[in-house]
């Protein structure tokens, strides 16, 4: 039997479409990618499996036991509450049992209550619950977290680990991750692809990291215009299949529209069009125009264009025997750098090193405890932010990018602020919806976009 089961599953948000009549399984043992474009439905898919959401129509089918476990995309709050404190707060529904328990045993109980006491420690130790603070801490210690430092302490990237360590101290036959490798080091998206290979459960997760897809998925589902397509094996089996699907596609809606264009001539000759025996031909004309009113077009790619400003100086920005500390913790220790005109530099390191705060000095927005940091003559820099603080969650795409503006200045001509967010795929519609309501991707493309609107010669 299948751990989890969509039976014809439908889910609208207002009058968009997520999933239409949508099938799916999972077995167990398998490690399933849900792949599509932003916004196209694979957190939604995920709140599906997880409960969190519940369908319009259809049914999802688990098995009886079935404990569904779940990384989200969004980082855990910043917060003052400590590593331990986060990762219990996976067992929380254990402790509770717990508790319930304890309470229970301290009172006066007859036969039918004893029953019940029995039935809840049989429940209590199906979840192994009875251990719960050696499963904390033994899951803590497997992802060497540091047990009793506050979350506002961390980097993103080990608070993404405190993350995953809350979705694994459950012990879940079902894992759920969305984007799990966002802030994580290269050594930790190493050791997560082992801690999956070892996962003796099913885990179906979502990625653009390729790599990471290509070491780990034994088969890809997509879901593209309201449906989930499953495609057994790797990744490069899933190009060459789909390229040849879409090839399909578009033949076989060119035949339909010819045929539709031949039935359309045929109803406007009129009177021979009325005559009876042709009332079938003029019934399947009325379908074939039904057919083509549902049919859901393939999005084409993103436009994107850099509109870069008058050049810079030779020296871009120049660094001189930098420190800097977070409390007792050197980040940097005498650095030094010259950045110049043309360069590409990938900053890469362990989670909690710097990475980030060196970009920080370099803007400008952190001032170095001793040495110097000088920007060069002419410098205009635009900032892609990893946390999106740039951008306000109540307010709309189209505001967040043209700040209130209907037509703004790209590459020296107006655009119009929607036609301009088309090519970033935002439909009229979807450029007036707010930032919260977005996915993680497409609040990506959203600073994308609001980067791209002013000139910059460094980024």
């Amino acid at each position: 039997m299948s751990l989890i089961r969509f039976d014809d599953v439908s889910l609208d948000f207002g009058d968009q479409k997520i999933l239409d009549s949508a099938n799916f399984a999972i077995e167990n043992g398998e490690r399933v990618c849900l792949i599509g474009r932003n916004g196209a439905g694979k957190s939604t898919t995920l709140k599906l499996l997880s409960g969190e959401l519940q369908p319009d129509r259809g049914e999802i089918v688990r098995s009886d036991g079935l404990v569904v476990a779940q990384l989200s995309q969004a980082l855990p709050e910043a917060g003052a509450l400590t590593v331990n404190e986060i990762v219990r707060s996976g067992l929380h529904h254990v402790q509770v049992l717990l508790d319930d328990y304890r309470e229970r045993a301290m009172s006066d109980l007859d036969a039918a209550g004893l029953q019940e006491l029995e039935k809840l420690h049989r429940e209590i130790d199906a979840l192994g619950g009875w251990h719960i603070e050696q499963i904390v801490d033994a899951t803590i210690s497997d992802l060497d977290l540091p047990a009793e430092k506050r979350m506002d302490e961390l980097s993103g990237g080990w608070r993404r680990r405190v993350a995953l360590a809350r979705a694994l101290v459950q012990k879940p036959g079902l894992l759920l991750l969305d984007e799990p490798t966002n802030h994580l080091d290269i050594v930790t998206i190493e050791w997560l692809e082992h801690v999956i290979l070892g996962f003796t459960g099913a885990v179906l997760f979502i990625t653009h990291d390729r790599a990471f897809l290509r070491k780990l998925a034994t088969r890809i589902v997509e879901i593209d215009r309201t449906r989930l397509t499953s495609w057994p094996g790797d990744f490069d089996n899933f190009l060459r299949r789909k390229e040849k699907a879409l090839e399909d596609e578009a033949s076989e809606n060119a035949r339909f529209d010819k045929k539709l264009a031949q039935e359309e001539i045929w109803i406007r000759q009129g009177v021979k069009a009325r005559r009876t025996r042709n009332e079938g031909r003029a019934r399947a004309l009325l379908a074939m125009r039904a057919e083509r009113a549902t049919r859901i077009g393939i999005e084409s790619g993103a436009r994107l264009h850099i509109e870069e400003a008058e050049g810079s100086g030779r020296k871009v920005i120049r660094v001189r025997n930098v420190d800097f500390c977070y409390g007792d913790q050197k980040l940097l220790d005498a650095f030094s750098i010259t950045i110049m005109r043309g360069d590409r530099i990938g900053i890469i390191g362990n989670n909690g090193v710097g990475k980030t705060t060196l970009l920080r000095l370099l803007l400008g927005q952190l001032e170095p405890q001793s040495g110097t940091i000088k920007h060069g003559t002419n410098l205009i820099i635009g900032y892609f932010d990893q946390l999106r603080e740039s951008l306000d969650p109540e307010k709309s795409v189209a505001d967040n990018v043209g700040e209130g503006r209907t037509y703004i200045k790209v590459a020296g001509k107006d655009r119009h602020i929607i036609g301009y967010l088309k090519g970033f795929l935002f439909s009229p519609k979807r450029a007036l919806t707010p930032i919260k309501a977005l996915s993680g991707g497409e609040r990506n493309r959203v600073i994308l976009a609001k980067l791209f609107t002013r000139p910059a010669n460094l980024l």
